[in-house]
């Protein structure tokens, strides 16, 4: 089963568009891990028991992990996650990038390390930072598009005069995921959520690729304009919200609300649909 094709699967079976984002900061855990670092595996395995049957997919973010010498917690979630969540595909955020024989040894780390499903990259350095990636075959990968960080116009909105019809970068990149780039359909897109309208027109320039859209929850984002502008019945989208749902209460009942935030943010990306 290819990395596509397990997001439609649990989009179908969760009924969800919803990806929760595992960042720990262990300054933000309930009072009794509170702190302990040595407690990350443990705050983000009740996390992903909670919400297991309401996401299309997990996204943790490899630097909470290393920030911390957690590395190895990382891996024993990842496997608690492909045991007890095996329709749930995972997103290793690392946005690497680098070409040649280092891409390689990031590939691997992700893919054979962790064994996630897929990966996050920025693709400035060119295809051939991209290429061994998609060497894993079945294996998804993320290229930064059009993100919701205030600096993202910086680059991403600036015009290639060097390209016919001089498009911004950002809409570059996203037909370089929907062509020449995406050789075994393995490829996806992250677009903001606090920018509905390039959504939209990255859609339009992509129209098949999985979109990952961060933002939605504490970073602002409309979840009711983030749907109507990326998703589409075959083409799915993967909409992030992370402290929201991780830290929605600081108390001993920190999974259960979890379970009530990422239900109540998948109701209503599911209510957009419609």
């Amino acid at each position: 089963m290819t990395f596509l094709d397990k997001l439609r699967a649990a989009e179908r079976q969760n009924g969800s568009l919803l990806c929760v984002g595992l960042d720990p900061e262990p300054t933000k855990f309930p009072a009794h891990l509170k702190g302990d670092a040595s407690k990350i595996y443990d705050f983000c395995a009740r996390i992903v028991d909670a919400t297991a049957d309401l996401v299309i997919a997990f996204k943790p973010q490899i630097a909470y992990f290393a920030a911390h010498r957690a590395e190895d917690q990382l891996e024993k979630l990842m496997e608690h996650m492909r045991r007890n969540a095996p329709q749930v595909p995972t997103i290793l955020d690392a946005k690497r990038g680098d070409i040649g024989s280092t891409a390689e040894q990031y590939a691997r780390e992700a893919f054979e390390r962790y064994g996630a499903d897929a990966v996050t990259l920025s693709p400035f350095m060119g295809f051939d930072s991209v290429e061994p990636y998609l060497r894993f075959e079945g294996k998804g990968a993320f290229l930064l598009c059009r993100t919701s960080n205030p600096g993202g116009s910086d680059l991403q909105g600036q015009r290639l005069a060097g390209v016919p019809g001089e498009p911004f970068l950002y809409e570059h990149v996203a037909r370089l995921a929907q062509g020449p780039w995406n050789l075994n359909g393995q490829l996806g897109l992250v677009v903001g959520a606090t920018y509905p309208n390039e959504i939209e027109r990255v859609r339009a320039l992509a129209p098949t690729v999985p979109l990952l859209i961060p933002g939605v929850g504490a970073q602002g984002g409309d979840a009711v304009a983030t749907v109507r502008a990326g998703w589409r019945a075959d083409a799915p989208i993967v909409v992030n919200s992370s402290r929201a749902i991780c830290y929605a209460s600081a108390g001993d009942d920190f999974a259960e609300a979890a379970r009530r935030e990422a239900t109540r943010t998948r109701d209503g990306l599911e209510a957009a649909k419609a």
